[in-house]
């Protein structure tokens, strides 16, 4: 068996697959952050915003989520599951902490396109007018 078959089969044994996507776009010159975002019990988290930079890939390191994409159920993501958004234009509702009894902390890796934030807040004005694509 040569050495890379080793690794191989090692990395076989010691890998756990949590999520696999292709994401719908990278922006050119695309650079890559990694956060970890911490709410307290009951916090609602961000308000409803969106990634301009590109796709979002994220872990649930402690507590549950309450994600809620625009044109998906809103869900609860608990410790030990990942989720990712595909950024740009897509809304995202919610990353809030759903349980009032305990801490959420989650990982998130994101595309980020040079000169944009990572984050901007949808006004309410453009909820309004998307309202028919909430699922909730």
């Amino acid at each position: 068996m040569s050495k890379q078959q080793e690794v191989d089969a090692r990395l076989q044994n010691a890998l756990t697959v949590i999520q696999s996507v292709t994401p719908p776009f990278l922006p050119a010159d695309a650079e890559v952050m990694t956060v970890v975002v911490e709410w307290p019990p009951g916090d609602p988290g961000t308000p409803p915003h969106r990634h301009p930079g590109g796709p979002s890939f994220g872990y649930v390191l402690e507590g549950e989520m309450l994600f809620e994409l625009e044109g998906e159920p809103p869900r609860a993501i608990k410790a030990g599951e990942a989720f990712w958004e595909p950024g740009g234009d897509v809304i995202h509702y919610s990353d809030g902490n759903n349980r009032s009894d305990i801490p959420l902390r989650f990982l998130v890796t994101m595309m980020c396109a040079p000169g944009q934030p990572m984050l901007v807040v949808v006004e309410d004005d453009e909820l309004e007018a998307r309202r028919h694509r909430r699922v909730a």
